[in-house]
């Protein structure tokens, strides 16, 4: 088990021993362990060596410094310079906070970016400081246009976060398909056959074969509905914002190729600006109506719950992941 502080710092120093600055390393690293400390495992550790690998070839330029310029009042535009997504968002998440209380709306533009990880968190992170938030980011190519055959538009998270009277904020975060990649390459690695209509195979027809589905296109949640709202992501992040289509942009996962340059939208509500002091009281309202519905759960509650476990035990590492970080740290192995 690894304590949060003693994953972070693990994680840094990985990333920088791969030739990252210590800044990004850590802003990057505490993300990663955020996201593992809410077991979303395909956001975190894991995600240390591919990083890392993509540092020493140039993918990402763990140097860079993002840079912010404000076009109007309350519109921000951030150049991420090619390097993690992290220390953009933490550049915007910021200085978000105090445009939304001053013109009630306030929304920044990320691009030539990264991999945005856990996107609920950022979402979060605003609604931490009352306010209500909505983060997306398009990424590299799994799924198919409606009606087409073809991996081209990303998986494309979204993301919303309000503040909730006597709890944490409720948080709503999902990608657009209809599964992760990575369960459908779990199941070719193990050889077994995927559910029919996780994806389509090259020729857009329905498959169980995890060979064919990883060489076509990943399923859209809600069939021609979720492609539509990944369309609406791609035209907010590259489009309006100025990132890489989710077909011009190269992988997350390996160090080959350019680096992707996606966009990441983010914007932030003040209630107060919408309906003063009565958003609180209608949210008490919206939670007593979820409370008393059988099975319902507020959604992020199992988030919330394991993390809450996390800061007690710590975070269960497997020992080749660990040793493979610790490895990438320069750290004597155990």
């Amino acid at each position: 088990m690894l304590s949060l502080a003693e994953a972070e710092r693990l994680a840094a120093g990985a990333l920088a021993g791969s030739g990252a600055a210590p800044e990004a390393a850590a802003a990057t690293a505490k993300a990663l362990v955020a996201a593992e400390a809410d077991g979303q495992f395909g956001h975190g550790l894991s995600r240390v060596s591919s990083y890392a690998a993509q540092v020493r070839v140039g993918k990402i330029d763990g140097a860079a410094v993002p840079v912010m310029t404000q076009h109007r009042p309350s519109v921000l535009r951030i150049d991420a310079k090619g390097g993690f997504a992290y220390p953009a968002l933490d550049l915007a998440l910021g200085a978000l906070e105090p445009l939304a209380r001053q013109y009630g709306l306030a929304a920044a533009g990320v691009f030539a970016s990264h991999h945005i990880g856990q996107a609920g968190r950022s979402a979060e992170r605003l609604a931490d400081q009352g306010l209500i938030g909505l983060v997306m980011s398009n990424t590299p190519r799994a799924m198919a246009f409606a009606g087409g055959a073809r991996a081209m538009m990303g998986t494309n998270p979204l993301a919303f976060a309000a503040p909730a009277p006597g709890r944490p904020p409720i948080v709503i975060d999902m990608a657009l398909s209809l599964v992760a990649r990575s369960r459908i390459v779990a199941a070719e690695n193990v050889g077994d056959a995927i559910p029919a209509g996780w994806a389509t195979n090259r020729r857009g027809q329905g498959t169980t074969d995890p060979g064919e589905a990883l060489a076509g296109a990943l399923s859209p949640i809600g069939g021609a509905k979720g492609a539509a709202l990944a369309l609406m992501v791609e035209i907010l992040c590259a489009a309006l914002v100025g990132g890489a289509y989710g077909w011009e942009a190269s992988s997350f996962l390996d160090d080959k190729g350019a680096p992707p340059g996606v966009g990441q939208l983010i914007l932030a509500l003040d209630p107060g600006a919408f309906s003063g002091p009565d958003f609180l009281p209608r949210m008490t309202g919206l939670l007593l109506a979820l409370a008393q519905e059988e099975g319902v759960r507020v959604p992020g509650d199992r988030r919330l719950a394991a993390r809450a476990t996390a800061q007690v035990a710590g975070l269960p590492v497997s020992k080749g992941l660990h040793d493979e970080i610790r490895a990438l740290a320069g750290a004597t192995r155990s």
